[in-house]
């Protein structure tokens, strides 16, 4: 009997940890990226970053990124969290971070 009811609960603390776990590898799959901030469309909720090697790139603002886009601007060093669809499709900017000097 103390078996079973051990069994039990290792089960219900697996199925704790696994309803814990990131939405993001859910939704699928993220990659941070140095750049350069070249503008900010706050009503577009868009972003537009030049990186490392130069290239400008305009992505949408998802949702938990809004309040982070607020406080960037033109020519801030940041990194971004881009997120991707589980086909490996970008979908948009899920965070950004200012870098420090």
């Amino acid at each position: 009997m103390r078996k079973v009811a051990l069994l039990v609960c290792a089960v219900f603390v697996a199925g704790l940890i696994m309803a814990q776990a990131p939405t993001a590898t859910a939704a699928g799959k993220t990659h941070d990226l140095k750049a350069t901030v070249v503008s900010v469309d706050l009503e577009g909720k868009k972003i537009t970053i030049k990186d490392e090697k130069g290239e400008l790139k305009t992505a949408p603002v998802l949702a938990q990124a809004i309040e982070s886009l607020k406080t960037v601007k033109a020519g801030d060093n940041v990194t971004v969290t881009c997120q991707d669809n589980e086909k490996g499709e970008h979908q948009g900017v899920a965070a950004i971070k200012i870098n420090k000097a």
